[in-house]
């Protein structure tokens, strides 16, 4: 599919990935419409802080993913529609998990229905890592067991599901797209890397963290966001489920390890309760398999191995370290 003569819409353009996403589409001349949450200060999110070139090139649409009437109002008109819109932080599903459900499950049921019904070509479902639970067997592949580990994981079990039954119910055009762990610049504090960075960068020298043995597949949100653009643009994905990750796992204290080095501290790591998982709600390992996005997008990470980690890794520094963007984050809290 050459997305260049379509109308594009991205739910959650707001949010970390989906600013990027959004940018970078903007930047290749695509049409763009960005549905940002509404909100009474009439606040774009990270759109707010794009140049102006990208604001000026957007059709943006304010509205709530979790109301049917104006999903289907901001799909019409659109041919391609990257569903990222979602709530995304684990400790609050604990205590929150209706939202999850109402946000996660019932958003992309809207989104789909709506594609039923206008008759949209494509739409990109965005998963996570977290369905897999626990690695089983690694590599991860899309063919690994799925484990709702915490009520984040389960609602996005569910919009994914919901997403491909209308694939297979309704022949809905319909992808899947499954992100490993993306980090990078504009990312929460409530993820493990900002937060490393941002109390180093805060001028902390202990680190206050939860485990540090769990291992993850970093990606810097570059390669996730050219993965989204292969997705599309394949025709063979779709009805597909498919993992863009490195194929890489590093532990979350080697991490903390390396990220010390690349800014030159002397960091010690307090462990603090408040930031541990329930004990069987932990993922312990993940390290995805990325042989099916490549046979079936060409897609490939560029940001491969401990080297591109550290790639990555400088350039979230960078961004984080600069005063006007720390001061956007509430270091010293713990951000849920």
């Amino acid at each position: 599919m050459d997305l260049k003569n379509k109308k594009i819409l991205i739910t959650g353009a707001d949010g970390f990935i989906g600013s990027h996403l959004t940018e970078t589409c903007v930047r290749l001349g695509y049409d763009v419409r960005a549905f940002v949450y509404y909100n009474s200060f009439n606040s774009w999110g990270w759109l707010d802080s794009s140049p102006a070139e990208i604001r000026d090139g957007l059709d943006v649409f304010a509205g709530d993913i979790r109301d049917p009437f104006g999903v289907k109002e901001a799909m019409k008109g659109c041919d391609v529609v990257f569903h990222l819109a979602a709530l995304i932080a684990i400790p609050y599903s604990y205590h929150s998990p209706a939202s999850y459900v109402e946000t996660n499950v019932s958003g992309t049921l809207n989104v789909v229905q709506a594609a039923r019904e206008l008759g949209v070509e494509k739409v990109i479902q965005t998963s996570t890592s977290e369905v897999y639970g626990t690695a089983r067997f690694v590599p991860i592949t899309e063919e690994h067991p799925l484990s709702g580990q915490s009520p984040y994981s389960a609602s996005k079990i569910g919009a994914d599901q919901i997403a491909l039954s209308f694939y297979k119910s309704f022949e809905t055009p319909v992808a899947v797209i499954r992100p490993f762990n993306t980090y990078g610049p504009r990312q929460s504090m409530r993820a493990v890397i900002p937060t490393i960075i941002g109390q180093i960068s805060a001028g902390q020298t202990k680190i206050r963290l939860g485990s540090l043995t769990p291992t993850r597949d970093f990606n810097f949100v570059d390669d996730t966001v050219r993965g989204f653009l292969s997705v599309a643009q394949s025709d063979q994905s779709i009805g597909e489920v498919i993992n863009i990750g490195s194929q890489f796992e590093i532990s979350v204290g080697d991490t903390v390890r390396l990220i010390g080095e690349a800014m030159n501290r002397e960091i010690t790591v307090e462990q603090e309760d408040a930031r541990l998982r329930p004990e069987q709600s932990e993922v312990e390992r993940l390290l995805a398999s990325n042989e099916k996005a490549q046979q079936l997008t060409g897609w490939k990470p560029e940001y491969a191995g401990r080297e591109g980690l550290k790639r990555g890794l400088e350039k979230t520094i960078e961004w984080f370290s600069v005063p006007d963007n720390l001061k956007l984050y509430k270091t010293n809290t713990y951000n849920v």
